[in-house]
């Protein structure tokens, strides 16, 4: 075999058996990468010359996964919402520093990335909650590439474990009428109204300002959701380009929420001063934000219980109101467009159980024309 070139690298074995990967780099420093085989010997002299040729960061055995999480979380914390973040550090500090943390950046594998994803099924967590972390574990290692932290991204080469089909609970039409029945005179029941008649979430209907509402036009503007922090409430912009949208109210809306504005100015000029004036639509009662755990707690889940009705989510109201739409036979894109989709296909998969009865009025409605 020919005598490698200057600068090519070198590739020899140790006494002990192990191999050593060397290269020389600018300035006439060394770099040594010991390896149990020649075959990840030759693989990892392949990584150093690239970096050198490439004019990047040798990779360091100095850097852990810890060090590296925990300046990633910092780095991004500026560019995603303080609640995304929140659940970031929750997974990096929770789940992958105490498994992984100690490992050095550079040696960490596919392997390692599988086997915590294994670990963490056996201690209990669902395969969404793996998923979520699989998710976040790939994005800062696509970041540590992009940063030139490592020669490639390993999450990107782990399969996550398959997604749970979970069954969408919802309210049949006649359940939503007795909802709506019981919630009645209640202080929020128009928040209920426009949850069920619009699909609004949760952060946007209680982050809903009345500059944002014309009653008069019969329609309003998503420009803000709201979020618990630790730090306080968030007023945030929405998810997603499409999320910020304008919805048409209905008969049902409208009527409910003139009802709620007049109550309120009762509960504004009888706390004087002591009102919080933010202009929320849905405020507590003395006008601030309202916690979403006390809406739950204190409002939501009463209503449920007096309706006789089982105890689902306030995410369900949306569901409950694609699902009666799309039943309803109003088109796909209409309820994308409500729901602030990003795309309809989103919708198509989402609610595809209602599918089978829209096929089935589109080929009665065929029939029809066709029979004259």
């Amino acid at each position: 075999m020919k005598r490698r070139c200057n600068g090519e690298g070198t590739i020899s074995r140790r006494r002990d058996g192990r191999f050593v990967a060397a290269v020389t780099l600018d300035g006439g420093r060394r770099k040594f990468v010991y390896t149990r085989t020649r075959e990840e010997a030759a693989r990892k002299l392949t990584e150093l010359l690239k970096a050198k040729h490439d004019g990047l960061p040798i990779p360091t055995e100095r850097q852990t996964v810890k060090d590296f999480l925990l300046s990633w979380l910092e780095a991004v914390r500026p560019s995603i919402r303080p609640r995304t973040w929140g659940r970031y550090s929750e997974y990096v500090n929770l789940h992958v520093i105490p498994e992984l943390g100690r490992l050095p950046l550079f040696r960490l594998t596919p392997q390692h990335v599988q086997r915590l994803y294994a670990r963490k099924r056996e201690q209990g967590l669902s395969a969404a909650t793996v998923r979520h972390l699989h998710a976040v574990l790939r994005k800062a290692l696509a970041d540590a590439l992009r940063w030139a932290q490592v020669a490639r991204n390993v999450a990107a080469l782990v399969k996550p474990p398959r997604a749970q089909h979970r069954d969408m609970t919802t309210l049949t039409p006649e359940q939503a009428r007795a909802f709506l029945a019981v919630a009645r005179g209640e202080r929020l029941e128009a928040l209920y109204v426009a949850a069920l008649t619009t699909g609004m979430r949760r952060g946007e209907l209680l982050a809903l300002r009345w500059k944002d509402v014309d009653l008069e036009r019969r329609r309003l503007q998503v420009t803000a959701t709201l979020q618990r922090t630790p730090d306080g409430f968030d007023f945030s912009e929405p998810k997603t380009t499409r999320s910020r949208r304008q919805i048409l109210l209905g008969e049902a809306a409208v009527t409910a929420l003139k009802q709620h504005r007049v109550k309120q100015a009762e509960e504004r000029l009888r706390l004087g001063a002591a009102w919080d004036d933010r202009d929320l639509v849905f405020a507590n009662e003395v006008g601030r934000p309202i916690e979403g755990s006390n809406l739950i707690q204190r409002s939501f889940h009463p209503v449920l219980e007096r309706a006789g009705l089982p105890r689902i989510r306030f995410h369900d109201l949306r569901h409950t109101y694609a699902t009666l739409a799309l039943g309803q036979g109003v088109h796909p894109k209409v309820v994308s467009d409500a729901l602030g989709h990003a795309n309809i296909a989103i919708t198509l998969d989402t609610y595809s159980h209602v599918t089978p009865a829209m096929h089935q009025q589109a080929t009665e409605a065929l029939d029809a024309v066709l029979r004259g």
